[in-house]
């Protein structure tokens, strides 16, 4: 089966429970509107041509919201799966925004950087003249081999051929902070995976159900995948969390140390080395499809798709399953892990931790002001005033350095990582709590969600309300 494929089975499962009419449930699994775009591009005195996709899954809230990836596997269905996928996650954690998805099929490390700003641009205006960008209507975000880079070059384009939009920031989000990127935007989506972990271990009956330790810290846990969401995401479950982190797997094989990895010396290595193959921090292996067949508690595969198949699920050893990347696990493997009792958190809300800081990006594009720029310093001062009051009834003097400690106003970072926290928090508790009423699987119970706050754009005949 196809991703695509995959991804409408599971909506047909929840949808059954919510007792969609076939129109609805066809109109809504359809993808609204796609575009297939030839990039011609002249590299050294020759014309270069590219393939490219946007897809807009659906536009019951505007703008449309997803990533736009540059890789040699990028093809048509998958790009409308992904599309699909960021429609629900988005319904799930309450962000206003219909799904779409993007790709060009591409090999980024093939071309330099002058070559892969041209193709960036001549693709980006493509998009832009068909309305497949812009703030209002359509607005892409970094994705696999993409970065706060294309996003600067798309916003470039976006800004030279329509000047009179004044809110053309918005037409992008993930750029970076001097182009109108938010602070916390680039760790967001391993940040709100790591929340999703946290907010497990708040439920004891949850952790009781996947047989895992109750300690977060006291639990083996295996990462495959170490670019932008699993470095973030180790990153803050070993320093926040003090989590112990036993193998972190790469496309050339994985490092697997029993008592577990220095996260931080590993980061610094690999920034360094572009490899996680340290032999101080860990014994290295060139099969990277062992790592997912170690025994491990949690397993958080945060590469690419279809990572657990029919193939491999009867070798799978873990506890729980954080599907940290979009559909690593195929619809057949998914039901028989679930019939061997291996918990699942899926992947449309998991990874949503980069459209929510995305959204507020974007907010704060069209609003032309960064957050906690208004009150981060009377809040400041209001903490202050009581600190003096305190100190005055008690004839107490506090010290500098505690001042400081509990007088700092939120930036926007914390802004944005606190309102990360609610999202992910408030979406966990929301499809908990569906899964208790419905009686089934959490992927179950989190598409659902999303279909129930969906099907509240539609009448009963399946069409948009006017």
């Amino acid at each position: 089966m196809s991703f695509k494929d995959n991804v409408n089975l599971h909506v047909d499962k929840s949808a059954k429970l919510l007792n969609f009419s076939d129109d609805l449930l066809e109109h809504l699994k359809s993808t609204h509107s796609l575009i297939k775009v030839n990039v011609g591009v002249v590299l050294d005195g020759k014309i270069n041509n590219f393939t490219g996709w946007r897809a807009v899954h659906s536009e019951h809230i505007l703008p449309t919201k997803g990533g736009l990836r540059y890789s040699e596997t990028v093809d048509q269905d998958d790009t409308e799966a992904l599309a699909s996928l960021m429609t629900y996650k988005c319904a799930i954690v309450n962000i206003p925004f219909g799904g779409a998805k993007g790709g060009l099929k591409i090999n980024p490390k093939n071309y330099t950087m002058p070559q892969l700003r041209e193709i960036t641009k001549a693709f980006a205006s493509k998009l832009i003249n068909k309305g497949f960008i812009s703030p209002a209507l359509n607005v892409p975000a970094p994705d696999v081999g993409t970065s706060e880079r294309e996003m600067e070059w798309i916003l470039e384009t976006y800004k030279t051929l329509k000047p009179d939009d004044i809110n053309y920031r918005g037409c992008v989000t993930g750029k970076p902070l001097h182009r109108g990127g938010i602070a916390g935007r680039t760790e967001a989506t391993g940040r709100g995976i790591e929340e999703v972990v946290r907010e497990i271990f708040r439920h004891e009956d949850v952790v009781k159900e996947a047989g895992l330790k109750n300690e977060l810290k006291d639990n083996e846990i295996i990462v495959q995948g170490f670019g932008n969401v699993g470095s973030n995401l180790a990153k803050h479950l070993y320093n926040r969390d003090n989590a112990k982190i036993i193998a972190i797997g790469e496309f050339d094989g994985y490092l697997y140390n029993k008592k577990g990895i220095d996260i931080n010396a590993l980061i610094e290595f690999f920034q360094k080395n572009k490899s996680i193959n340290n032999p101080k921090l860990g014994e290295f292996k060139n099969n990277p499809s062992e790592l997912l067949e170690l025994d491990c508690d949690i397993l958080i595969p945060a590469a690419l798709e279809n990572a657990i198949t029919f193939d491999n699920v009867d070798k799978i050893k873990t506890k729980l399953i954080i599907e940290a990347a979009n559909g690593p696990i195929s619809f057949e493997a998914d039901q028989k892990l679930f019939e061997k009792g291996v918990v699942i958190i899926p992947d449309i809300y998991v990874n949503a931790g980069g459209v929510v800081v995305s959204y507020f990006e974007w907010v704060k594009d069209i609003s032309h002001i960064r957050f906690g720029r208004v009150e981060k310093r009377f809040q400041e001062q209001k903490i202050l005033d009581i600190i003096d009051l305190i100190d005055k009834k008690t004839n107490t003097k506090t010290d500098f350095d505690t001042i400081k400690k509990i007088i700092h106003g939120a930036d926007e970072e914390d802004l944005a990582f606190s309102g990360l926290e609610d999202s992910m928090r408030n979406a966990f508790i929301e499809i908990y709590n569906a899964k208790k009423q419905i009686k089934r699987s959490f992927r179950d119970s989190a598409y659902y969600v999303s279909l129930k706050k969906i099907r509240n754009f539609y009448t009963v005949e399946g069409f948009p309300k006017r």
